[in-house]
């Protein structure tokens, strides 16, 4: 799924990250130097890059967080792994937020080596994570496949019940796809070799983005675990899944694409 933070296609987040991967087990290997080697200036260039990383990490957050909050699909699987990572990178920081506050006098004691060392562990740990979501959960991954087009997203309100515009009928080419939200629900609207069809965005398996999935001759598929699902009907046509999807009636009306009746 696109990053929500990017440069022209490149997503921000990941670019980031390396810096506080060199600058705080840097800090670490230093301070650890300082004492072992008996070399105290040593201490002062762990001190200074304990406080670059503390920097990059933050500006790190900022765009993973954007990405948390926009892209990661709500009540999956990968939302979990998100909230874990996400929750992991703070408490790292923080460990080294304090242990640049124990060093305030330039010394180098066994309690600030060991929050270093711990901090260290949880941010490996974390990024081990982070690692997951890109490779198994496809964020930040901005897949291309023949004719799919690239990724959309728009945003709707309306009264729940009443007919509500959501595209015009040129907007998708055939197996084409692009999420709705409409009053805060993800619905996926996809053209059909027959018309429109529209259904929840979440996989009923581990809730995956089917806006971000295949679809094939009225199928769409899950990239997550491979579920497929029946555009018009919702029926799943291979598991793992095991539940339909929820689907919603789509007419077109004078070149516009109609959802009928648009949840609450």
């Amino acid at each position: 799924m696109k990053s929500f933070v990017h440069v022209k296609g490149h997503p921000v987040h990941p670019a980031l990250i390396p810096f506080p991967f060199a600058f705080l087990p840097g800090a670490l290997l230093f301070d650890v130097g300082s004492l072992w080697l008996a070399r105290p200036l040593w201490a002062i260039t762990g001190y200074h890059l304990l406080q670059l990383g503390i920097l990059a990490g933050l500006a790190a957050a900022v765009p993973g967080a954007l990405d948390f909050f926009r892209r990661v699909p709500p009540n999956s699987s990968g939302r979990n792994r998100a909230l874990r990572h996400g929750v992991l990178n703070v408490a790292a920081i923080a460990m080294f937020v304090i242990v640049c506050a124990l060093r305030r006098n330039g010394f180098v004691t066994p309690t600030t080596l060991a929050l270093e060392l711990l901090g260290v562990l949880t941010l490996f740990y974390s990024g081990s994570l982070g690692g997951v979501l890109v490779t198994r959960n496809l964020i930040s991954v901005d897949h291309r496949h023949a004719n799919a087009g690239k990724w959309r997203e728009e945003r709707f309100s309306g009264p729940p019940g009443q007919p509500l515009v959501v595209g015009h009928a040129d907007d998708l080419k055939e197996d084409q796809m692009k999420l709705l939200i409409v009053n805060g629900q993800r619905i996926v609207l996809a053209r059909l070799k027959r018309g429109f069809a529209a259904f929840d965005d979440g996989c009923t398996h581990r809730g995956g983005s089917l806006a971000d999935g295949v679809c094939i001759a009225g199928c769409v598929q899950c990239l997550w675990h491979g579920s497929q699902f029946d555009c018009t009907t919702g029926e799943v046509r291979n598991g793992p899944a095991k539940k339909k999807l929820r689907v919603y009636e789509v007419k077109q009306y004078q070149g516009d694409v109609l959802l009928v009746s648009p949840p609450g």
